[in-house]
């Protein structure tokens, strides 16, 4: 599932090419993804201009100066990508905003998990899906106090706490597992035990790998491309995430793989020792 870097990647791909722009048309090949689509998107969207792409935890959204954004979530296998009018329409292609410089953009979603929606621009923070998330974790008021202040009486495994949404945004599967690794702390280790200098190791790992995740287009595992339709190349400097069995790069122990609420967590034994 992409997570913040991949969304983050999305958003800086698109940005600099259909700011500005102005939607002409707007084309639906279903009527429901993981929810069914609103009747009023085309209402709510055409002959307006995009002001603003910007990112809420793992959203993507279109700012409109309409007062109203376009509000998409790419789920399991989502693809929003910036297509030239020529383009064919594809299989799982689902739904279509055509702009006024000739160019279309086009979301595509194999497992239909994925969510495009219109929302008030000014009532954002008050979505069901906005109202009751945790801090952005590149945010500048994101520090080791902050977690801390969560940590405390904490018994939950210290990966399941920082990937809860209602604490830290968009710090999912991958990148936890990394950032503990690069922490040198256990997944396992319940969040309450860790020291203050490993909670201070943890946050600076948690920005560290994602900026790195960032810069390098995000992850692609399986599905995941940018608004260009290139892969994401952090896979290449991932250091535990989906190398069972392999040797550490640290130590050659090799890595091991668990499952934590339904999750795949992976991490080395030797050092990330309880």
């Amino acid at each position: 599932m992409p997570e913040l870097p991949e969304v983050e990647t999305l958003k800086r791909s698109l940005k600099n090419h259909i700011m500005g722009n102005k939607i002409t048309s707007f084309m639906q090949f279903r009527k429901s993804l993981r929810y069914e689509l609103d009747p009023n998107l085309a209402a709510k969207t055409i002959n307006s201009f995009i002001t603003n792409v910007y990112r809420i935890a793992k959203y993507l959204a279109l700012e409109l100066n309409n007062n109203n954004s376009i509000i998409f979530h790419l789920g399991m296998t989502g693809r929003l990508t910036l297509r030239k009018g020529d383009y064919s329409f594809q299989k799982h292609d689902h739904v279509a905003f055509f702009l006024d410089d000739g160019n279309l953009l086009v979301f595509n979603d194999a497992r239909r998990f994925g969510m495009v929606y219109v929302a008030a621009t000014d009532e954002l923070n008050s979505e069901k899906y906005f109202k009751n998330i945790g801090l952005e974790p590149l945010s500048a008021e994101f520090n080791a106090e902050y977690l801390a202040s969560y940590f405390k009486n904490r018994k939950a495994p210290i990966k399941s706490v920082i990937m809860d949404n209602k604490i830290l945004v968009g710090v999912g599967n991958i990148y936890a597992s990394e950032s503990l690794f690069l922490s040198r702390i256990n997944p396992l280790k319940p969040a309450q035990n860790l020291t203050k200098s490993e909670i201070l190791e943890l946050t600076q790992s948690i920005i560290l790998v994602l900026n790195q995740a960032i810069q390098e287009g995000g992850t692609t595992l399986r599905d995941f491309v940018n608004g260009d339709n290139k892969p994401g190349y952090f896979k290449q400097k991932l250091n535990v995430y989906d190398r069972k069995n392999l040797d550490c790069y640290s130590c050659t122990t090799k890595i091991v793989r668990i499952v934590q609420s339904g999750r795949a967590t992976y991490f080395c034994p030797t050092c990330q020792k309880i």
